[in-house]
């Protein structure tokens, strides 16, 4: 049996989708005006997402403390809520469609690392979010994860997997409890 050597991990095949300059500008914005979280103002943080090329909605709510690694792999839909702290790793494509919550320390991580092979290589994955969806607080979803619908995925779980249209997800790895049910 082999074991990990990381003198060997090699990810020179991935590519961000910007140069370097922009990178070292968005990592500057990102700390000063998302992470920070003396920067309340949604309304500044939806033009410089657009700015570096995130394809944003009408009325998103980005709120205090949100990390964003590359926002020119992210589009949000319209009446989006980002909460406290929330961290999406857009390594690759993030799509969030219109009207959902992610709630505070969600994270949405579009990469991972093969843990089967000595070299542990980097692993990029597309995650979307339907339209009504709802990540509940520091809920975890991981790439190449499909949440349907206005499906739930409840706090502190992980999801890692197809979640079914108007389908409630709970636990580690997340399994649907019950069926959401939305009242006029």
């Amino acid at each position: 049996m082999e074991a990990v050597d990381l003198s060997r991990y090699d990810n020179s095949w991935f590519n961000p989708g910007r140069g370097a300059i922009i990178r070292s500008l968005w990592f500057i914005i990102n700390a000063l005006f998302f992470i920070n979280a003396l920067n309340p103002s949604s309304s500044i943080k939806v033009i410089l997402l657009r700015m570096f090329g995130a394809k944003v909605g009408k009325r998103v709510v980005v709120k205090p403390g949100v990390n964003i690694k590359y926002p020119w792999n992210i589009e949000i839909g319209d009446n989006t809520w980002i909460g406290e702290r929330v961290w999406i790793d857009s390594l690759g494509v993030v799509k969030i469609g219109a009207n959902c919550c992610l709630s505070q320390g969600a994270m949405i991580l579009n990469g991972n690392h093969d843990y089967s092979k000595p070299t542990f290589d980097l692993q990029v994955k597309p995650v979307i979010l339907e339209d009504g969806v709802w990540i509940g607080a520091h809920a975890v979803v991981t790439p190449g994860t499909l949440c349907g619908t206005y499906s739930v995925l409840s706090v502190s779980s992980v999801s890692s997997k197809i979640l079914e249209p108007y389908g409630i997800y709970r636990g580690n790895p997340a399994i649907k409890v019950r069926d959401r049910s939305i009242a006029e």
